[in-house]
């Protein structure tokens, strides 16, 4: 997520709802960005804000594109990751989105992760470092998923 708020930088017009304190900071650079975090527990790893507390901030909001990362997808193509407070606030972003972006390095791909937060026919777009491998990439086309390799 942090990587796609630093191409966000320069964009003008944006508003953008988020649960990570590097995204939001990142982006508080540009001043024709207004952001908005979710408010609720802060992970110390990562500057994530996950938890209950911060569905109602999220659910206040219809959002043209959700995006999220993930620990990892199964060979069924479930989205899983292994806290439960950062797949409550997953679920709702989804929920609260007309397209979901998903952004999640080749290292996902079959990682396999505790909890699972969503089908991956739930996203619209992948957006990866890498091209899927052969089984990854025939569910994508079969859900009719657009997937975005990332230029080296």
């Amino acid at each position: 997520m942090e990587a796609v708020a630093r191409e966000l930088r320069h964009h003008q017009g944006l508003r953008v709802v988020t649960n990570t304190l590097h995204v939001a900071r990142t982006l508080s650079a540009n001043p024709h960005c207004e952001v908005v975090v979710a408010g609720s527990t802060m992970r110390h790893e990562d500057l994530g804000v996950v938890g209950k507390a911060a569905l109602p901030s999220i659910g206040q909001f219809k959002v043209d594109i959700g995006l999220i990362g993930i620990s990892g997808i199964d060979s069924d193509g479930t989205l899983r990751d292994f806290d439960m407070r950062e797949v409550m606030v997953a679920r709702a972003i989804v929920a609260q989105s007309r397209q979901v972006w998903l952004v999640a390095d080749a290292s996902k791909f079959g990682r396999p992760a505790l909890i699972g937060m969503a089908p991956l026919k739930a996203v619209h777009t992948l957006f990866t470092d890498l091209p899927p491998e052969p089984a990854f990439e025939r569910l994508l086309r079969e859900l009719g998923m657009r997937c975005v390799v990332a230029p080296a």
